[in-house]
């Protein structure tokens, strides 16, 4: 559990202190988000989703990332680590690629992969295990699908659909990844018990 929580733990720690800095010491540090297409602030790819433009916007990301991150590094252990890396790059690419002219900041794009990733884990994988969890994300989270549309002014609505679009693709590539490992393991053990068997023949 320790080891599984401190990779989004000091993420969400690390986004608190920061925001701290801003208000105790009255800077703004919007330019650290992204401005697509603006080669000043491809760093914002890294940088953006630790900036928050307000508590209200720090505290609205900072529940639902500790515990989408924390279900996937929990339950997905072995891919976590890949996961939470190529969400929050790809999403950071391709809304510097694509959003509109703006300054993107906030992690709800990598709240979005996550989501994404874990429900859809769910419809590829389809064991008892991805499916609760998926359920779990759709009965608590499912509103987060209109956030995708232009509808809510000041929000990057281009951070949510990319990052959900990056999870889903996440989801697809790992979709085998331990079920492999199942059949792995059930194989080793049929091998095992022959080995025995054979062995209490002989004897």
């Amino acid at each position: 559990m320790k080891k599984a929580a401190s990779i989004p733990v000091t993420f969400v720690a690390l986004m608190w202190m920061i925001h701290i800095f801003q208000v105790v010491y009255r800077i703004d540090l919007g330019n650290l988000g992204i401005y697509p297409r603006d080669l000043h602030t491809i760093t914002g790819i890294l940088t953006s989703p630790l900036i928050h433009g307000s508590w209200e916007h720090l505290l609205s990301n900072t529940f639902p990332l500790l515990v989408l991150a924390l279900l996937l590094f929990l339950t997905y252990e072995k891919i976590a680590t890949a996961v939470w890396t190529m969400n929050y790059l790809f999403t950071g690419l391709l809304v510097w690629l694509f959003a509109r002219d703006s300054y993107h900041i906030g992690a709800s794009g990598i709240i979005y992969g996550l989501a994404s990733f874990l429900l859809f884990s769910g419809f590829f994988r389809m064991d008892i295990k991805a499916i609760a969890i998926a359920s779990g994300v759709a009965i608590f989270y499912g509103g987060m699908v209109w956030g995708i549309l232009p509808i809510q002014p000041g929000v990057s609505w281009e951070s949510h659909l990319f990052g959900g679009i990056v999870g889903f693709i996440l989801a697809f590539i790992y979709r085998n990844k331990y079920k492999d490992a199942v059949i792995e393991l059930h194989e080793n053990e049929v091998s095992t018990r022959k080995t025995f068997e054979d062995f209490l023949e002989n004897k």
